[in-house]
């Protein structure tokens, strides 16, 4: 057996452990400040040009996370806009104000909205409407946005199952509409329902691309129309959903 002479060698230095190498620094994200994501909220629709400090105070005080799916609840002061169910969507914040602003809405004022959707809108337009209408072609949309619009107590909103396009003939005429899903004509049926120096906002053009928000006022000459930014909205279609 040949032996191991590196054993015999008693002045051989014990080899040294490998150095682990060191460990990158972690930093632990500070907690956020209460209230800040909605200040950040507030700033950020100022900054894309909302001024009206009604529709601000409007957008402040009803609470998103409410109105948005159980996965979207921390995101919820995201500008962007999320699904809801029936395979619909609730529109981004910024969109949702700058519609309110355009409509001028006046506590005096019954509103009717087209595509009640999770009942947000409607909640803005109850802070600052006396009385507002909402039709949903969707029931499972429509019970789900009564129930939540009654638990936050927002008395001042109706919600109806049934056709938007149709209007709501029963309540009209309305100073204000506003149609939350895109339609690639003019309603005629919702004109109709305009009282004399009524607005209307709604999304217009094809339903395959882009469409303009356009806001139009009824006078006793005819419709006065104005067109203002890009947008993009799902269709609003006619009838009342069968199922869902």
């Amino acid at each position: 057996m040949i032996p191991d002479w590196r054993r015999l060698l008693p002045w051989r230095q014990q080899e040294a452990p490998m150095a682990e190498p060191p460990k990158e620094p972690v930093f632990e994200q500070p907690p956020r400040e209460p209230g800040a994501e909605r200040m950040e909220f507030q700033l950020s629709l100022r900054r894309r040009g909302i001024s009206s400090r009604e529709v601000l105070r409007a957008m402040d005080v009803v609470p998103r996370e409410q109105f948005v799916l159980p996965d979207y609840v921390e995101t919820a002061y995201a500008d962007q806009a999320m699904p809801i169910s029936c395979g619909q969507t609730i529109s981004q914040p910024y969109v949702v104000a700058y519609m309110t602003e355009q409509l001028d809405v006046h506590r005096d004022h019954r509103v009717l909205e087209v595509g009640t959707g999770s009942g947000y809108q409607a909640a803005v337009l109850s802070q600052l409407a006396g009385e507002v209408y909402s039709v949903e072609r969707y029931r499972t949309l429509a019970d789900r946005a009564r129930e939540t619009l009654g638990r936050l107590g927002y008395t001042n909103v109706t919600v109806v199952a049934g056709d938007g396009l149709g209007g709501l003939p029963a309540h009209a005429p309305y100073d204000r509409i506003i149609v939350t899903a895109a339609a690639e004509a003019v309603p005629q049926t919702l004109v109709d329902e305009l009282t004399e120096g009524g607005v209307m906002v709604l999304p217009l053009g094809e339903h395959s691309g882009p469409q303009r928000i356009v806001r139009l006022t009824r006078h006793k000459e005819g419709v006065a129309r104005q067109e203002l930014i890009w947008v993009r909205f799902v269709p609003l279609l006619p009838g009342q959903a069968r199922e869902l």
